[in-house]
Formats: C-alpha cells, sequence, structure tokens
C-alpha cells in the first residue's frame, strides 16, 4: 500500500494505507487539513485527534477501517499542524470546532459520518452529537467526557480537580507556549511517553511531533483550545445524546478519573461503557487493535 503525496506531516510518515491522500478543505472560515483514504462510496468515518497529537494520532486505525470497506476522514483540528491557525482565542469556541467537522463532513459530499474522538476530539465530538445529531451515525468517545458529566465531576470531585491542574496553567498569556517549548518540546513529550508502557511511543513518532508542534503559532492554536474552553464556555440548552454512543476510557487515565467514564454513560439514551484496564489516556496508541475492533463493533451495530 502506498501513500501519496510524501513528505513533512501530510502523508509520509511512513505509513501504509491504500490511497491515502493529504487534503485541504475551506470550512467554517477555515482552511483545514485532512488525511483521507478509502472508496469514496465507502461508510464516511470521521477521526478527530487531541491534544497535544495531530492526525498522525490514528495511523494506527486508518489501514483496518480501509480495509473494512469504510472510508476515512482524518483531519487536523483547526490550530494544529498543517490547519488554518486563527489568532483570536474566540475562534476555537466548542460550537465553531463542531461546526468545522460538521462542514467536513458536507464537503465530504455526506449528510451523516461515524464519528470517533480522543481527548479533545472526542470532546468536539460530543458538541456535534448533541447539536448535530442528524449528522452523526454513531459517536465513540475514547478518554474523553460528556461536558455535564465533566463540569459535575470538577465540582464536586477533589481529585478530579487535581488532575486538571494543567488546564489552569494553560490559561496565562505566553508561559504555557514557553514551558511546552523548552528543551525541545520535552514537556509535551513526557505528557506522551511517561504515562504508557515502554515503546508506546517511539523516537519515530515523536519526530514527527515535533515537526507538527515547530510549525508557526502551532502551540498557541493548541493551548486556545482550553482557553476558549474556560473563556466562552458552551451554550448548549441540550446536553443528552441520543446518538448511538461508545464510551471507552483507559482506566489507569492519569489526567481523567473513570467516574467521567460513569456519568458520560449516563447522559446517553444507546450507549455502551467500555473500559480498559492497564491502560492509561492514551487508548489507541497502547490498545491500537482492541481500540479498532471496539469502534468497528460500534459501526457495525
Amino acid at each position: 500500500m502506498t501513500s501519496s503525496p510524501p513528505g513533512g506531516n501530510t502523508v509520509g510518515a511512513g505509513i501504509e494505507a491504500t490511497d491515502l491522500e493529504s487534503t485541504f478543505h475551506t470550512v467554517n472560515g477555515v482552511r483545514l487539513h485532512a488525511v483521507t483514504a478509502g472508496e469514496e462510496t465507502g461508510p464516511l468515518v470521521v477521526l478527530l485527534h487531541g491534544f497535544p497529537e495531530f492526525w498522525y494520532a490514528w495511523h494506527r486505525q486508518i489501514e483496518p477501517l480501509v480495509e473494512a470497506g469504510y472510508r476515512v476522514l482524518v483531519p487536523d483540528g483547526r490550530g494544529y499542524n498543517l490547519s488554518e491557525k486563527p489568532e483570536s482565542v474566540r475562534a476555537y469556541r466548542r460550537e465553531t470546532l463542531a461546526r468545522d467537522v460538521l462542514e467536513l463532513i458536507r464537503a465530504d459530499g455526506r449528510d451523516a459520518a461515524h464519528v470517533v474522538g480522543h481527548d479533545w476530539g472526542g470532546i468536539v465530538g460530543w458538541e456535534l452529537a448533541i447539536r448535530h445529531p442528524q449528522a452523526v451515525e454513531t459517536f465513540t468517545a475514547i478518554n474523553a467526557p460528556h461536558p455535564v458529566a465533566f463540569r459535575r465531576q470538577l465540582t464536586s470531585n477533589p481529585e478530579q480537580l487535581r488532575r486538571s491542574w494543567y488546564a489552569m496553567f494553560f490559561q496565562l498569556p505566553w508561559l504555557p507556549e514557553r514551558a511546552c517549548r523548552y528543551g525541545d518540546f520535552r514537556p509535551l513529550e513526557r505528557a506522551l511517553r511517561e504515562p504508557a508502557p515502554p515503546g508506546t511511543f517511539t523516537d519515530a513518532d515523536l519526530e514527527r511531533y515535533r515537526r507538527a508542534w515547530r510549525r508557526d503559532g502551532v502551540l498557541s492554536g493548541m493551548l486556545a483550545w482550553y482557553r476558549a474552553s474556560a473563556r466562552f464556555p458552551s451554550s448548549l440548552s441540550e446536553s443528552h445524546v441520543d446518538v448511538p454512543t461508545l464510551v471507552l476510557w483507559g482506566r489507569d487515565d492519569d489526567a481523567l478519573v473513570p467516574e467521567l467514564a460513569i456519568d458520560s454513560y449516563d447522559c446517553c439514551t444507546d450507549t455502551r461503557l467500555e473500559f480498559l484496564p492497564d491502560t492509561s489516556h492514551w487508548v489507541p496508541h497502547e490498545r491500537p487493535e482492541r481500540t479498532t475492533a471496539l469502534i468497528r463493533d460500534r459501526l457495525e451495530s
């Protein structure tokens, strides 16, 4: 299987995938980069990455989903890697991020898609499933809490408040960018490597991430997701999710308490909750085969 075109952090990255293509779409007022693969007539699956990653976060899931007959669309979120990086924090409100995904689905010629999100990608997926349920055929949230569940735990669970210290630090101007850049992005590398078993993130993986982090404006763009969440809270008036949902959770997540998964499950009508023991926040990397199998179970049910 070959990738085209190679180079940079588009699709080269040493991945074997059929018809892997780097594309750009102007949607919702910004130019977003995405990787697409699979037959155009296949059911569409949108994979949404979290912080501090980019589309490459899903490189272990793309090929098996394509081989199963799906068309896969994997964007760089606004502010990340090759996507446009608006300067205004307001441009990163959750409803705006959800509309980015909605318009990417439409740009692929679809009315709806299966949506899978990890970390911040899952938070955006929740927003999309609540605001635009007609555009979401199924939703899989991986270590990403429903917004009501997160507010509930943040205000009632001191352990979750303690674990969220970094999000509060990210609200400061300029200092978080400088801290993330220290030692050739050593803090971001530690955030990926330290919770996961040795070898989960290879040196080659980390070099790809560094290339993405070095791009102009990326650090401020990534941090703007946190800043906008605090400054411009979601205006959702309805929070229940009727879309068929899978809540997949690495039980050893050091940033998010497991009670969030249970509370998120309770916010849904048609849902399945799957805990993965001895697994950190980085579920798609640590348990790639199991992650793909569970995603397919949700898609096909």
